[in-house]
Formats: structure tokens, sequence, C-alpha cells
């Protein structure tokens, strides 16, 4: 089961992932998306790939590093992480509410679309 993260309880589990590891915020979004609003790495590498390439490119991303999928509301960020975790990928988690809830949560700076 994928472990559901509100973007308030990021920090906490990025510091609960393994010692040594920098874990890495996946945001799957469209590149409009992201034109439109983004998240500042705080703690954590940021990869972006748009939900229809990660089959593609699912080599560019190392499955011993924590990934937590983020995109608008969460849902297509579920769809990656249960992708990621079909192909090997054990810490996983969805960023719940997405770029909406971050907004909200983390960073009222970040545009609400």
């Amino acid at each position: 089961m994928i472990e559901q993260v509100r973007p308030a309880d990021l920090p906490a589990w990025i510091q609960s992932q393994p010692a040594g590891t920098r874990p890495v915020v996946l945001d799957v979004r469209e590149p409009w998306e992201l034109q439109t609003a983004s998240v500042r790495p705080d703690g954590f590498g940021l990869v972006a790939i748009p939900m229809n390439e990660i089959p593609g490119r699912v080599a560019e991303l190392d499955p011993q590093t924590p990934v937590a999928c983020l995109c608008h509301h969460g849902a297509r960020s579920q769809r990656v992480a249960m992708f990621l975790e079909s192909r090997g990928f054990q810490r996983l988690a969805n960023i719940a509410g997405g770029i909406d809830a971050w907004t909200a949560e983390r960073d009222p700076a970040v545009p609400r679309y």
C-alpha cells in the first residue's frame, strides 16, 4: 500500500527515511502546470517527469531512493506511485492533496490553479 503523506507532513516523512538517503519529490504534472505553480526543493531532490512519460523514463529514477509523487490533487501521483511500486520501488509516498494542498499547508506563495 502506498503511504499517503500530506504536504504539511512531508518533512517528517523525509526524516523517517534511512540515513544517507536524499528523498526525491517526483512531480508528474504537465510542463504548463510546472510553469503555473512549482515547489522549491527543501530537504529533498526534485524531479519533473510528466505522468505519460514515466514508463519510458523510469530508468532515470533510482529504486533505492525514497520517492514522494506529486501532481495537482493526488490522483495522477497515486497512479504513478503504484506503477513505480510494480517496478520494484519500495520507499514510496503519494503527496495527498497535491500541489493544491501544498499551497494551503506549506507555501501560500505557490499559485493555485
